[in-house]
């Protein structure tokens, strides 16, 4: 058994809370185990200025600790799974879903402390986007990009009545204070896997470790969300989304399909056995593909 475990995590406050969450966990399971973690910057991280459609997507977040697993210089990486690409990485497969956190978007809302009638919200997500607007029907929706800091930094600086962040982050780093709104996940489907982390690794790896880090329900909830996604096609500038809630043996989905031609969202809920997750996600994206496209 290894008695070194090297967690690799990107450089932001929030991406090392969450390797230290993992850790934490770790040595709780494996009081023997010494456990560092090793930071880097991704690509994504740099490159803040344009849209990720436009830089190459999810796999920007991904790519430089990949290749740290690769040349064996760290022995796992952890992710938020919502900025993880659908398909995932034969040679470092997700091992284990961490319990999940707040699925819910918020709202931070800016200098003014209020929105106004016609506000404008920074946001770089379609989804949040499209299904903001009939909230808000006047506002005005502006790119913003970078880490927690940096766009509460650019919400208090640039012109922004408010913006949309997820409550998991939030929480994580214990910032919930600023949050001025929450939106149910029904009246704002989140991003696949939102609030769940995602430790990657080699499949060669002791699963014996690890095993304390997987968590049932969030693996049953991410393994079908991320399988209505890939069905639908939705990539990370893709408005489709899907939460699934885990009650025993019982998954309740609501997903959201957009049909790009005639810019209409669709949203339905489905209800299926726990044990057949996955096939179900896939047959009610079809469903929705088929009825809708």
């Amino acid at each position: 058994m290894q008695s070194v475990i090297r967690i690799g995590s990107r450089e932001s406050r929030l991406a090392v809370r969450q390797a230290e969450i993992v850790k934490e966990e770790l040595i709780r399971c494996n009081p023997q185990l010494s456990v560092e973690i090793i930071t880097m910057k991704t690509t994504g991280d740099k490159i803040l200025d344009k849209s990720l459609a436009l830089i190459g997507g999810k796999g920007l977040f991904v790519k430089e600790l990949d290749l740290a697993l690769k040349e064996g210089k760290i022995d796992l990486a952890v992710h938020s799974l919502k900025d993880m690409p659908m398909e995932e990485n034969e040679e470092f497969p997700i091992l284990a879903y961490g319990k999940r956190e707040d699925p819910r978007d918020v709202m931070i809302f800016g200098p003014s402390g209020t929105l106004p009638s016609d506000p404008v919200i920074g946001t770089s997500s379609r989804r949040r986007e499209i299904q903001l607007q009939k909230y808000y029907p006047k506002a005005q929706f502006r790119g913003i990009r970078g880490n927690v800091q940096t766009r509460l930094r650019k919400l208090q600086e640039e012109g922004y009545d408010g913006t949309i962040l997820s409550a998991a982050g939030l929480k994580r780093l214990g910032m919930e204070h600023i949050i001025g709104k929450y939106f149910s996940v029904e009246e704002l489907i989140p991003a696949a896997g939102q609030g769940i982390l995602a430790i990657q690794g080699s499949r060669d790896l002791d699963k014996n470790l690890i095993s304390c880090l997987d968590h049932r329900e969030s693996r049953i909830a991410a393994e079908s969300e991320r399988a209505f996604i890939r069905t639908l096609d939705g990539g990370c500038t893709s408005p489709c989304a899907a939460h699934a809630q885990v009650s025993g043996d019982l998954v309740k989905m609501c997903g959201l399909y957009y049909q790009e031609e005639q810019e209409k969202s669709i949203v339905e809920t489905i209800c299926f056995h726990a044990s057949e997750a996955k096939q179900c996600a896939v047959q009610f994206a079809e469903k929705l593909k088929r009825e809708n496209g």
